[in-house]
């Protein structure tokens, strides 16, 4: 799959449902030594989602972190930090 393909999924958070926009709204996140990707980095500040005030810290999806990549969407878990 290519980057382009990924970036126009949305992300989905399966604990509770929360929605976090669409990847192209994220910043990859890449291992310089591998060149294979890490994760993907959400500023909050870039996506509309039904996040509390409290949660709207940046945070990072590493790749081990998700679920399902599907025709529409990314399901991930998000760690605590």
């Amino acid at each position: 799959m290519l980057l382009s393909q990924l970036a126009e999924k949305e992300l989905i958070e399966v604990n509770g449902g929360v929605r976090y926009g669409f990847l192209a709204n994220t910043e990859c996140v890449l291992d310089l030594q591998t060149g294979k990707v890490k994760g993907f980095e959400i500023q909050p500040s870039r996506i509309k989602s039904m996040m509390s005030k409290h949660e709207r810290q940046p945070f990072t999806i590493l790749w081990e972190n998700i679920v399902l990549i599907g025709e529409d969407r990314v399901l991930f878990r998000k760690t605590r930090e």
